[in-house]
């Protein structure tokens, strides 16, 4: 079973900084690109960040360029997202997810998901 489980949300105040981590299993993690996602109230589901298999290869959305860092350790099967400086407008449930390609415009065919951790920022 593909299971993706993410944790490290909560609430933060402006300017402040959260680390996301997504703990996966059941797939070939080294295998296969991993994403960030986001969905604001009201708002659709946007990418905001991936990085390929290899490592090579990272895209962020322009909003959170310079503040947000994908990285992933191919050994634990496991993926992070440390945003900093982070703005009430981050506010969003933040799913990780898995798929073939990280491109520099963004990820490609992601079809495994997780459940989402709610990230808040307010003062």
């Amino acid at each position: 079973e593909v299971r993706l489980v993410e944790s490290g949300g909560g609430l933060v105040q402006p300017g402040g900084s959260l680390r996301l981590s997504c703990a996966t299993s059941g797939f070939a993690f080294a295998d296969r690109a991993i994403g960030w996602f986001r969905q604001a109230p009201g708002r659709g589901r946007e990418a905001v960040s991936c990085i390929s298999s290899n490592l090579l290869t990272t895209y962020y959305t322009g909003p959170v360029k310079g503040r947000f860092t994908s990285s992933r350790d191919n050994a634990k099967n496991e993926v992070y997202l440390q945003m900093n400086s982070l703005k009430p407008e981050d506010t969003a449930v933040y799913y990780c997810a898995a798929g073939t390609w990280c491109t520099p415009a963004g990820p490609v065919d992601f079809d495994s998901w997780g459940q989402g951790t709610q990230v808040t920022v307010s003062s």
